[in-house]
This record gives structure tokens, C-alpha cells and sequence, in this order.
């Protein structure tokens, strides 16, 4: 792949909230947990990918660290990548207290990561993807698809918009995380959507294909939150 390092994308820059600060890390898992549940998230995951005991998972994104556990308990090996080290050191004393001990913890972001093992069975990404622009979306599948076996599988959830009545559908988003998780969050969500880089369908299940990836299953949770489950059909050159 061409190099592009003298004009790339700045990925370690602080866009929403500052998960370089130990607070905001300290406190995740207890905001988010006021409207998801990131352990079954997880498990279901983990289910719908059919992960076997003899595969290796890389987790971009890995954030606090619950998705890696989850799998480590299932899979050989997970390399648990992430831009923030707070988080990464976060993650770490947890997977220690869970008695885990097969997560390599990598610091590093989508285009800065360098996998230097061989290519794994199965890539993960949770609400992580939206901090890049598009272009630098391909950019990132393109990496992605290069550090994935063929037919591998690919697992993206991100905040993605439906096209039809993204007002209405993005207005009741913020209302229902106030409702249910406070004005924190609720705020949290409005500058996601005025500064950070969400897309729309169309668009990511164009750049999904464009960069060797069929999708087998979609799901679309009330027009603001996206899930694909993939299998690498094409090398990206």
C-alpha cells in the first residue's frame, strides 16, 4: 500500500470527549452502562461470530477493555489496540483483575497500528470508526482488510445515520441517552453529532465493498447506530 504518512490524517488528535484524561476513563464503563450493556454486547458478538478457542482477534478501539476480555476467554490470543494510553493502562489492570492473560495491548489507532504478526481470524470495532473523516474511513478498512486471513471476519458498530429523517431520528437520540443516562451524556451526544465524523448508510456500506468486504448480516437501531457483520472476499491493494 503507498505510503501517505507525510500528509496523514492526525488520529491521536483529541476530538470529543478526552479519554486521555484518567476521570473520563475512570468513569466510561459507569456512563455507559446507564443505557447499553457492553458485557452482552459482547457475548452476543462473540456468538454471531462463532469465535473458536484456536483464533486470534484484533480489537481496534478497545477502549476500557470489556469486548477484549470477553474474547480472550474464548480465543487464543486478542491484540487490544487503542489511541488513548490511558484507556490501554485501564484496560490492562482490568484484564488483570479478571485473570486474564492472553490480551497484547497495542497503542496505536487505525492508520498508525502496525500489525507485525500474521494476519488474524477476526477484526472488531466498536464506536470507534466515526473519528475519522471518510476518506480516511477507506483509508482505515484498506489497513484493515491487509491484517485480516481471507475470509476472515470483520465485526463494525458504529454510530451510523439512515438517511430518511436523520433530524427526527437524531433529535430523539439525544432525548431518549438524557432520559436514561442524564445531561452529561445527552451533551456528550450533541457535540458528537456538530464535531465528530459519522456517515451515512449509503456511505459505509459503499466503502465496506469498495475495500473487499461483503456484508452478511446489517442491522440499523433507530437510524443512528449501525452494526455489520463482514467476511474479507477480496485482498485491497
Amino acid at each position: 500500500m503507498a505510503n501517505y504518512s507525510a500528509w496523514q490524517y492526525d488520529e491521536m488528535q483529541q476530538i470529543g470527549k478526552d479519554y486521555g484524561n484518567v476521570a473520563e476513563v475512570e468513569a466510561y464503563d459507569l456512563r455507559h452502562n446507564q443505557f447499553r450493556n457492553i458485557q452482552k454486547e459482547s457475548q452476543f458478538i462473540l456468538d454471531r461470530l462463532a469465535v473458536r478457542k484456536k483464533q486470534v482477534i484484533l480489537d481496534f478501539g478497545a477502549g476500557t477493555g470489556t469486548f477484549a476480555i470477553e474474547a480472550a476467554k474464548r480465543c487464543s490470543k486478542v491484540y487490544a489496540v487503542d489511541v488513548s494510553r490511558v484507556m490501554l493502562d485501564y484496560a490492562k489492570k482490568k484484564a488483570d483483575s479478571h485473570g486474564v492473560d492472553n490480551i497484547v495491548f497495542g497503542h496505536g489507532g487505525f492508520l498508525t497500528y502496525n500489525h507485525l504478526e500474521d494476519p488474524v481470524d477476526v477484526i472488531v470495532t466498536s464506536l470507534a470508526l466515526h473519528h475519522l473523516p471518510d476518506f480516511w474511513k477507506f483509508a482505515a478498512l484498506s489497513r484493515i482488510n491487509t491484517m485480516l486471513k481471507n475470509r476472515g471476519r470483520l465485526f463494525l458498530m458504529d454510530v451510523v445515520f439512515s438517511e430518511e429523517n436523520y433530524v427526527e431520528n437524531i433529535t430523539k437520540w439525544i432525548a431518549d441517552i438524557e432520559r436514561s443516562a442524564g445531561p452529561e451524556t445527552a451533551e456528550d451526544i450533541r457535540m458528537h453529532v456538530q464535531k465528530e465524523y459519522s456517515t451515512f448508510t449509503w456511505i459505509m456500506e459503499a466503502l465496506l465493498a469498495r475495500t473487499g468486504f461483503r456484508i452478511d448480516q446489517s442491522n440499523y437501531e433507530n437510524g443512528v447506530i449501525a452494526r455489520y457483520f463482514c467476511t474479507k472476499i477480496n485482498n485491497c491493494t
